[in-house]
């Protein structure tokens, strides 16, 4: 790291602790050669491969404004897609990979979706897995009312 006061090549950290829930690490530093103290942060980089072959970094944003339009009349806050999101970048962040193509973050989306809204799932899921009939709109539908099944006599 290259001090930006001289521009000496080296510099001695001081000081560090995380930030961000943990995402990211903030480093107090100092340069052997001026004395000149600084800040610097570092965030393991989650890059996401666009169908076009473009690269970007994950947003969170991104998430959340793909989602909104699936949530559009739903019973859904803000707050609800915040959490969506984190649940996504945490979910993605756990598979180690540091670039992933905009089809695992979709993958990544369905789950949480799923639990938040199943109205918004499937409006989503419709256009994230490029449903064609009706008989693709029922078969999800089914598998929902399985899980109903599955999870209603663990509630009682």
């Amino acid at each position: 790291m290259h001090c930006p006061f001289c521009r000496h090549s080296d510099s001695r950290v001081i000081d560090s602790r995380t930030s961000d829930d943990g995402l990211s690490i903030r480093r107090r530093r100092q340069c052997p050669e001026c004395g000149g103290r600084f800040t610097t942060t570092e965030t393991a980089s989650l890059n996401v491969i666009k169908r076009s072959g473009v690269m970007e970094p994950f947003s969170r944003e991104k998430v959340i404004s793909g989602v909104r339009k699936a949530c559009q009349g739903r019973p859904v806050t803000e707050a609800d897609l915040a959490i969506l999101a984190q649940r996504v970048e945490e979910a993605v962040r756990q598979t180690g990979v540091s670039q992933l193509d905009t089809n695992e973050i979709g993958l990544a989306i369905l789950g949480p979706l799923r639990d938040l809204d199943e109205v918004a799932f499937l409006r989503f899921a419709s256009v994230y897995q490029a449903f064609d009939s009706l008989e693709d709109f029922e078969a999800a539908i089914t598998d929902l009312r399985a899980d109903h099944s599955e999870q209603e006599p663990a509630d009682r």
